[in-house]
């Protein structure tokens, strides 16, 4: 994963699956479910977030279900990467699985909705280019940074496989 840069969309704790993947439309294409994602919560996010962009959750971020269309609906609008305090287990494997980078970040307080953010999932870096800050997270260890840089856990095993370096 190379250096990413967007705008932050600043959210608490407790973000669950539910809301990045409603009940009700997850028989959907995922591009349609998409346009649902953190509607609850936010009913302007799908609309306005645009690629490169990242969301800033709290602690326990992607809670509840272990539905992947959660970090699914994320991919589909461009979301470059999650950083929050901390993640539910499922969802953060999830994420991996299909290569939406995840970044856990006790200090990220001081990010603000709309902050220009660069990341550096390699060195675990939250560059906050509008506060003029950086935050240093939990960095992603080299193996799961090959996967996501090959797409995601499926892709990654395909290369693997056909004796791809991997």
């Amino acid at each position: 994963m190379s250096t990413e840069t967007g705008h932050a969309w600043v959210y608490g704790d407790n973000v669950d699956t539910d809301v990045l993947a409603p009940g009700a439309y997850m028989k959907l294409p995922v591009e349609e479910l998409a346009k649902h994602c953190l509607e609850a919560i936010d009913p302007g996010f799908a609309g306005a977030v645009r690629p490169g962009d990242v969301v800033v959750g709290g602690e326990n971020f992607g809670m509840g279900s272990s539905r992947e269309q959660a970090a699914l609906a994320l991919i589909e609008l461009g979301v470059a990467a999650v950083v929050a305090k901390s993640f539910a287990r499922i969802f953060y494997r999830n994420a991996m699985n299909l290569g939406l980078p995840v970044l856990v970040c006790a200090e990220i307080d001081g990010i603000a909705r709309g902050d220009e953010l660069r990341i550096d999932a390699q060195r675990g870096r939250v560059e906050n280019l509008s506060q003029g800050s950086v935050l240093q997270c939990e960095p992603i260890p080299d193996h799961l940074l090959a996967m996501i840089a090959d797409g995601g856990l499926l892709p990654h095993l395909e290369k693997k496989l056909a004796g791809g370096r991997a």
